[in-house]
């Protein structure tokens, strides 16, 4: 009998459980579509030299972590369902049925239309999925076929991890329903909620406020030594000074606020802008730290990108709370507002819902500047590794040591490494080109004279450097006898270079002195391990001084006629390995790049990166989205007597329109709008902080388009979400 009620009600409230199961289809084709790569009857055409374990590994990790977000959506759907029904179940609970009963048949309703939304979702996953699989190609540079295939392990991951969760979520709603009364039942709809009360959330949030003050205090007066240090900029004396005063202020502002009794909305508003004083010193310390190289000490730099972190989490929470109390406040002071037209009515629907909608839009703002920091952050970091790619895989076989840590002349790295040589032979791979090289100290002394961030330049000879430009496909270059040039990393900002070519005009070497070259740079990428570490700039030297300098560094690069296997690439890594140990007794540190596995790794890597990123930052909007969106149509629900009232007062229905179109952008727009400009100032900040990494990989151009792109879409996304929830509330209030 039972079996029978449940099927025909579930037939009977398809139109009701429509936005359930929309929600829940989206979810289960999300999930299926990004975790399909990593099953383990997926095998893409990618090519011998690549490995594909690091990726699926990887995303079935990423995606997994993820997907548990939709817990929270899930719950949510139910909730909004739950409320829905209450009427029936009050109708049924009357008619003798017990509740017990009438949440187990709400629980087998919600569990029917789950495995019709499963079901759906897979097929839909199994069209998306070829977009991922795509995408994968794409990054792996083959070409891309359709293939309609139905992964065995993934189909069960994706049954076995929804049902279990609508059965947990089903356990806490027939929980509820057993607890809730027939009385509030049946008035649900028609409830009027309580005035607006103190917020213990916004105590909460100043109370942990005031603690990393306190913090941020005690960890500026630990660098109070700098403060009296003439040689730093005055720009790094008013950073250190801020980083004292601004949480000085706040707590003094505080103490303040609580001898005088002020009222809350100024004790808060007072602390929202000492929060933007405490993010905009704090921020300036990576800044900062970076242009000056302040030693600051381990830790210190992330405890201060952890304040700001905090300051602008305040900021959220005061911001969304002062704009609640605002409203409330205009109601009361200006009656000429108040009795105008359905003003009255649109204050009572608004104030009624401040109590519990003031925490949750906070959240969802918060929410809301994550997804959007990481729809705008994807394709920044994929773009910089992709960029710095190029720069690290520009030889099939890259042999590279460095002598930080020698302390004698003859420990220093001099091998020609010809364990590559017979590896090559053996497996007959033939070479384009091989070269190894040395690199240089321009002056002897300069070798016992080594300090991190005042690392000594080091030099190559010309003919080195010709034939690397010849390998790859760059024009030669000549130098006079007594000249010098220079080489730069794509990194190095315009303003560092010509500062360095305006103070080093001519330099000092063991072999003489050496003027600069009327061309006195070269930009063209040459890998990055032909720079020693902490300089971002090669000396370029005649052959005949290079002959009496002091060789502290031996490369060498290697170009095949076909790309190394990476069983191949692996195998020789091992025996290098092996060889030349990371860092050998003497101190000198030996390493070899292939391609192959730099290509594959970085390859894998920015592919989960940007896909875990993306998926993430979809879960967490259409999150936000549908839980703005369902919030509005339970109060579509609960104030359809409201307006039914309304309506016998007279009030048009065009009228009606405006008002439910003002209430949802209060909404919609408060916590929306709020996200957006924290989020704009975040990414404004970062991208500032990797400027020159922006100019260098991906170019600002490139960004810029993506990030429009990517705008784009959320501002289509906002808006379709926006129309829906206005043209169903409006539904769902009509007679």
């Amino acid at each position: 009998m039972y079996a029978k009620l449940v099927f025909r009600n579930a037939k009977r409230s398809v139109k009701d459980y429509l936005v359930y199961i929309v929600t829940m289809t989206i979810c289960v084709t999300l999930f299926y579509a990004f975790l399909s790569i990593s099953s383990s009857y997926y095998s893409p055409d990618i090519g011998s030299e690549y490995d594909f374990t690091l990726l699926s590994d990887g995303m079935k990790i990423a995606i997994c972590m993820i997907t548990l977000l939709l817990l929270f959506l899930i719950r949510f759907v139910n909730h909004y369902m739950l409320r829905r029904k209450q009427k029936e179940f009050a109708v049924q609970s009357i008619m003798g049925m017990e509740q017990k009963t009438i949440g187990r048949i709400f629980f087998a309703e919600t569990l029917i239309m789950g495995m019709f939304s499963i079901l759906i979702g897979i097929f839909c996953g199994v069209f998306c999925s070829q977009f991922i699989t795509a995408m994968l190609l794409t990054a792996y540079g083959k070409p891309y076929e359709i293939s309609w295939t139905l992964f065995p392990d993934t189909v069960l991951l994706t049954v076995v991890f929804f049902v279990a969760s609508f059965f947990v979520v089903g356990i806490f709603n027939t929980r509820t329903i057993q607890k809730t009364k027939i009385i509030d039942m049946l008035s649900a709809e028609k409830e009027n909620e309580p005035e607006l009360k103190k917020s213990r959330f916004i105590s909460v949030v100043v109370v942990l406020f005031e603690v990393f003050t306190v913090w941020g205090l005690i960890t500026g007066i630990q660098k109070v030594w700098f403060y009296y240090d003439t040689r730093f900029a005055f720009p790094v004396q008013l950073m250190f000074w801020g980083n004292i005063l601004f949480p000085l202020l706040t707590l003094l502002w505080s103490i303040f606020c609580i001898i005088r009794k002020k009222k809350r909305e100024c004790f808060i508003a007072g602390l929202l802008i000492c929060s933007v004083l405490n993010a905009f010193t704090a921020a300036s310390v990576a800044a900062l730290t970076n242009k000056y190289y302040l030693p600051l000490g381990g830790g210190t730099l992330n405890q201060y990108l952890l304040f700001v972190v905090i300051d602008l989490l305040f900021f959220i929470c005061a911001f969304i709370y002062l704009t609640s109390g605002l409203i409330v406040a205009w109601k009361g002071k200006s009656p000429e507002h108040r009795y105008k037209g359905e003003n009255l009515f649109f204050f009572g629907q608004i104030i009624s819902k401040l109590n519990t909608t003031s925490k949750t839009m906070t959240l969802i703002c918060i929410t809301l500047v994550l997804a959007i920091f990481m729809f705008i952050a994807a394709p920044i970091l994929t773009g910089w590794a992709s960029g710095y790619l190029d720069m690290r895989s520009m030889y099939d076989v890259q042999v590279y040591s460095r002598y930080n840590d020698v302390y004698e002349e003859e420990n220093l790295p001099q091998d020609s490494y010809e364990i590559i040589t017979d590896f090559l032979t053996e497996h007959k791979i033939d070479t384009v080109y091989d070269c190894t090289f040395n690199l240089y100290l321009s002056e002897k002394d300069d070798f016992h004279n080594r300090q991190k961030y005042d690392f000594p330049i080091v030099a190559i000879s010309l003919s080195d450097y010709n034939t690397i430009r010849e390998m790859l496909g760059y024009e030669q270059i000549s130098l006079e006898e007594d000249e010098f040039t220079t080489q730069w990393k794509a990194i190095a900002t315009e303003e560092e270079r010509d500062n360095f070519l305006k103070e080093h005009a001519s330099i000092m070497t063991d072999a003489g002195e050496l003027t600069l070259s009327g061309q006195s740079y070269y930009e063209d990428p040459i890998g990055e391990t032909a720079y020693n570490s902490y300089t971002n700039v090669l000396y370029v030297l005649p052959d005949n001084i290079c002959e009496k300098l002091l060789p502290v560094i031996k490369n060498r690069y290697i170009t095949t006629t076909e790309n190394i296997s990476y069983e191949n690439a692996r195998k020789l890594e091992k025996l290098f390995t092996e060889k030349y140990p990371e860092q050998a007794e003497t101190g000198a540190i030996y390493g070899v790049r292939f391609s192959t596995l730099q290509i594959n790794s970085s390859i894998a890597n920015n592919f989960i990166l940007q896909t875990a990123m993306i998926y993430g930052a979809v879960v967490l909007m259409v999150i936000c989205l549908t839980v703005l969106s369902l919030q509005q149509l339970l109060d579509a629900g609960q104030y359809k007597y409201r307006f039914s009232v309304l309506r016998k007062l007279g009030v048009e229905e065009k009228h009606i329109g405006k008002l439910i179109l003002k209430q949802l952008s209060i909404w919609f727009g408060l916590p929306i709008i709020t996200a957006i400009i924290v989020a704009a100032v975040v990414i404004a900040y970062f991208i500032q902080t990797i400027s020159a990494e922006i100019s260098a990989y991906i170019g600002f151009s490139t960004l810029m388009l993506q990030i429009g792109a990517t705008m784009g879409i959320l501002a289509i996304l906002l808006i379709c979400y926006f129309i829906s929830t206005w043209i169903i509330f409006r539904r769902s209030v009509n007679p």
